[in-house]
């Protein structure tokens, strides 16, 4: 068994457990979508935060780059400071990315293989059942379901890049990578959708609309965090234009 197998495994008997509950694979699978993403939800946050933090860092980080580009040393010591003095870890956002990756990996790989690591017998003709205009489950839906996947997918893209500057941020190279994979994720994600089993289309449609309500607390979060930085460059100018006076 593969590393994500190892995830799918337990992920299938939660599944089951629903299925058994709810007599309806695609409620089943509804249900699970959201128990998963509740449950990352927290690490989405931290995650968050943890960007905008670096983000808020970018000027003064970008300073130190310029002022020790000819000694690495020296300037590896002055941004450990500047971290340490800000109360920021740059590692912090990459923990909650990787259990996302994780999580979200398990159950690609459980909908992908639904058979496989699923303990009821009952399953196995479960996975095969109809749901809306979907005749069966186990199979790739041809366009509508890839298309509702696309799009939600692309309006969860956008939205996370709302709001998602902050002051003082420049633009650089990865901004034209962004907007690539804005346009181009979505692209792929129809691709996958009308090539794998309808149950999956039907997770990641799912995930990704909840990814949008979540984007929108988000952005709210960062629209505070950017007030709340003007608020302090803005007492720092006035401490010290009364400092001169």
């Amino acid at each position: 068994m593969d590393f994500f197998g190892i995830l799918a495994t337990p992920l299938g008997w939660i599944l089951t457990w629903l299925y058994d509950m709810v007599g309806n694979y695609a409620i089943a699978l509804i249900i699970l979508t959201v128990i998963v993403k509740l449950c990352l939800y927290p690490f989405y946050k931290k995650q968050i935060l943890s960007t905008a933090g670096m983000s808020e860092m970018g000027p003064k980080l970008q300073a130190i780059q310029r002022q020790y580009a000819d000694d690495k040393e020296m300037m590896n010591q002055k941004m450990t400071e500047l971290y340490k003095e800000e109360g920021v870890n740059p590692m912090a956002g990459c923990l909650p990315m990787i259990i996302q990756m994780i999580v979200i990996m398990g159950l690609f790989t459980l909908l992908r293989y639904p058979l496989k690591y699923v303990p009821s017998e009952s399953m196995y003709f479960a996975v095969h059942e109809s749901f809306l205009w979907i005749n069966d489950l186990a199979q790739p839906d041809p366009w509508i379901l890839p298309i509702l996947a696309g799009i939600a997918t692309f309006a969860s893209f956008y939205m996370s890049q709302q709001n998602g500057a902050m002051p003082g941020q420049a633009p650089n190279s990865s901004n034209a990578m962004m907007n690539v994979m804005k346009y181009g994720f979505p692209i792929m994600i129809v691709w996958l959708a009308k090539t794998y089993a309808a149950g999956l289309a039907t997770y990641w449609f799912l995930s990704q609309f909840i990814q949008i309500f979540y984007n929108i607390r988000f952005n709210q979060i960062r629209r505070k965090m950017k007030e709340e930085a003007e608020a302090k460059k803005r007492g720092k100018k006035h401490a010290k234009a009364v400092a001169r006076t």
